[in-house]
């Protein structure tokens, strides 16, 4: 059973709460309706195999241990990631590609390395910055492009 949503008592808590669904971090990743696009386009892509990113009632528990669904960076991933000049680091603690259970979209967005470096590059490259609430992030002009066009993301606000 899910908690019931905090009521909105203001203007800024819906601002806020508006905010963080769209785009935010989780960690150290993206994550809110930005994350889960983004694993979605890198899977129908072919970028990423494995799971589609749903959470099905009644087969996946959300933080059981052992029934995490396995995502793997495909060659076509690896080349893409590599073209877009993300680098994964060589850290053999935390796993290479691993996924979250989103809080507010109900379905997976991508973290562990690749997740991380991701994140860190859309940044570096200005595709993404920070919010003026906290853990928020804004997508700029030059990112929704990149988006749109290279992974045919238009909407996740």
């Amino acid at each position: 059973m899910l908690a019931k949503p905090a009521p909105v008592r203001s203007l800024r808590d819906g601002t806020r709460a508006c905010a963080l669904r769209a785009a935010r971090t989780c960690y150290d990743h993206l994550a809110g309706h930005l994350g889960v696009a983004l694993l979605a386009a890198l899977i129908e892509r072919g970028h990423v195999a494995g799971h589609d990113g749903s959470i099905r009632p009644g087969v996946d528990r959300r933080a059981a241990r052992g029934t995490d669904r396995v995502y793997e960076v495909t060659a076509g991933g690896a080349e893409w990631l590599d073209e877009l000049g993300v680098a994964i680091p060589d850290n053999g603690r935390r796993p290479v590609l691993a996924h979250c259970v989103d809080w507010t979209e109900q379905r997976h967005h991508l973290s562990g390395q690749v997740g991380s470096a991701l994140a860190a590059r859309f940044f570096d490259l200005g595709y993404v910055e920070r919010g003026a609430i906290r853990r928020s992030v804004v997508v700029t002009k030059q990112g929704r492009t990149f988006l749109s066009n290279d992974l045919g993301i238009s909407e996740f606000t």
